[in-house]
Order: structure tokens, then sequence, then C-alpha cells
């Protein structure tokens, strides 16, 4: 990433930013819009956000239409354009996409962005992948593994839309306008993407475990893989009750993860301290893990997350942020010392203006 503009984008009215080759930080107090410029960042990176439930939570109060647009150095003499709207549905009283996404100056397809600037995003609020609920896990595994293969983000398309469509039948089945024969073409399209799906996440974390058997801080860390296998024959046991519910009750959609310290899981039985360690051995595996299926080196995002760290492990962050492009951000200026040569922005109150 060599710099990015926002125009009506959250706090940012018209703001560009350049970065420098290493270390970035951004430094400012809280509400000066450090976490929305890693926002803008990721966004053109993934052409998701990490935080908006919805698109039009990203423009700015007031505004109809919000811009990111960032120039990514691909090689020593070739650089590329990227760049997203983003919108309320109506633009100028017109019915529009919510979001638009273009490369090089062409609009293009999501999954065309996906993949130029291969990102790794940690903040305070990623121990939820330990403690919080399932779906946090699936979306850990699902936002790294659209950025590695595109036939993973296929499959996962076609599976969600496959997998809405069934349900909506189950729910015709119920109220008596619709027949168990109808299930038959989506129960076919949900195993066959269904099986991928299951396939690809389950070598990416056979190959975190192995990172992780070789690492002299992580090597307790084991992740086991619960899988909710999607065959012809569990969805025929589960489907008086899945009429019932209007829900499909197998398949990736219901996949976990359990993280453990040797035999206990930590979710469970870890302390707050536990649970940091092994969401930092997550976050560093899916940085290699991003290199070694992209070939590029990855872009770091960390979000304040020194204040959660113990010396070990904030040591390992700045290991592993040694010969990549990181973007920093701390309301504290006294981290300016764990930086040596960084480059630094400051935001203040009036950055936005």
């Amino acid at each position: 990433m060599e710099k990015i503009q926002l125009i009506n984008f959250r706090n940012y009215k018209n703001n560009k930013f350049e970065f420098g080759s290493g270390i970035n930080v951004v430094c400012g107090q809280n509400a000066a819009g450090k976490t929305n410029l890693l926002e803008a960042i990721y966004l053109i990176s993934v052409g998701d956000s990490f935080r908006a439930k919805r698109t039009e939570e990203m423009v700015a109060f007031g505004e109809e239409l919000g811009r990111v647009a960032g120039v990514v150095k691909l090689t020593k003499d070739d650089k590329l354009e990227l760049e997203v709207l983003v919108n309320g549905g109506v633009v100028m009283g017109k019915q529009v996409n919510k979001r638009k996404y273009l490369v090089g100056g062409v609009s293009r397809r999501k999954a065309d962005l996906m993949g130029m600037l291969p990102v790794v995003l940690f903040r305070p609020e990623d121990v939820e992948l330990i403690s919080g609920s399932p779906e946090w896990r699936r979306k850990f595994m699902d936002k790294l593994l659209v950025q590695t293969d595109k036939e993973y983000h296929h499959h996962l398309f076609n599976y969600e839309q496959g997998l809405k469509r069934r349900n909506k039948i189950l729910d015709q089945i119920r109220e008596g306008i619709a027949t168990r024969y109808s299930l038959a073409f989506w129960d076919g399209l949900l195993i066959k993407h269904g099986e991928q799906i299951q396939r690809i996440r389950r070598g990416f974390i056979d190959f975190l475990n192995d990172l992780f058997g070789r690492s002299e801080l992580f090597k307790e860390v084991k992740i086991e893989y619960d899988l909710s296998s999607m065959t012809a024959a569990r969805l025929e046991q589960y489907r008086d009750v899945e009429v019932a519910l209007g829900y499909t009750l197998v398949g990736p959609h219901k996949d976990d993860l359990f993280v453990k310290d040797g035999a206990r899981n930590l979710s469970t039985y870890g302390s707050r301290g536990e649970q940091r360690m092994a969401v930092l051995a997550c976050k560093v595996g899916e940085i290699y893990y991003l290199e070694k299926m992209t070939g590029k080196t990855v872009l770091l995002l960390l979000d304040d997350i020194f204040s959660e760290l113990d010396g070990s492990h904030k040591e390992e962050v700045l290991r592993v942020m040694q010969g990549r492009q990181v973007v920093v951000t701390t309301a504290d200026e006294s981290d300016l010392d764990l930086f040596n040569g960084a480059q630094v922005v400051k935001l203040t109150s009036q950055t936005s203006d």
C-alpha cells in the first residue's frame, strides 16, 4: 500500500495518506479516526468492512456516496489502483448497488479485488475468536480463505445462496405449498459445494496445527475442526425437524473450531491471557498461510493491540512485523518507542476536516 484517499468515508471528508514500506504508526486520541483508516485499507483489500453491519454506515453523515481509493505497489515498477464506492442504495434519486469495485479504474467484481493486497487484521476484539460464538470462528476461516482461493469464494457464495433457497423451501413445505421433492436439487447443490468448503477449511487447520507444533511459543496450542458433514443420509435424517424449524441443521454453516491448550478448551477453561495468546497464534498462522498461498507479503493492520499483550507476546508481534509493511494504531505516543524508524501519521480532531 503506497497511498490511500478517503472521501466522505466515516469521519473523513477528503483526506490522503501515504505509507512507507515498513512500519507506519497512526497516532491519535480516541475518535480521531484511527480505526476508520484501517477499515478503509481493509475495504479495498478484501471488499468488506470488519465492523459495519450495513454498507451505509461507512458513508459520512449527510452524504450519499463514500469513496476509498488506494495505490498498491505490485512490483518495483508496477502499480495498481484499487477503489471501492459505498452508498446507501440510492444516489441522486436512483437505485444503485451499495458497493462498486474498481481495479485499475475498471469496474470489476468483488472477487477480482480480493488477493490484490493480502491483509491480516489484528485488534483487541479478536479475543472473540476464542471466547465468542461459532460464527466468529467460521468468519475467521472464510475471510482468510476467500483471499487465498478464488474457488473457495465460488463454493462459499453458491453454498450461501443455495442455503437461503433451501431454507425458504423448508418453510413452504411446512405451509403446504411445496413438496419434499422440491429439495432434491438444492440438497445436491449444498452437498457439492459444502464438501469443497470443508476440504479447504480442513487443509487450513492442518497447516495451523503443523505450524504451532514447530513453534516454541505456541507448541501447546491445537485446533480441532468440528465439522458438520453434509450428506444425503444426514439431510434425510434431519428432514422432519428441518421442515418444522424452517432451517437447515447440518453443513459448513454449522462448523466450529475448538482451540485448545493441551487438553483444555480455551473457550471454556482459558484465562483471558491464554485466550489472547491463542488469538495471537491464530493470527500468526493466518499471516504465514496467506503468504504461502498467494506468494505475496502480507500487509499487517494492528489496531491498538499492544496494551493487550504481555512481554513475550509483544515480542512475537514485533518479530512478525519485521520485513512486512505494517499500519499500527495507538492512542499512546509512548508506544512510538517500540518502533524504530517508523513513519508516523498523527491524527487530530481536525484531521477529517
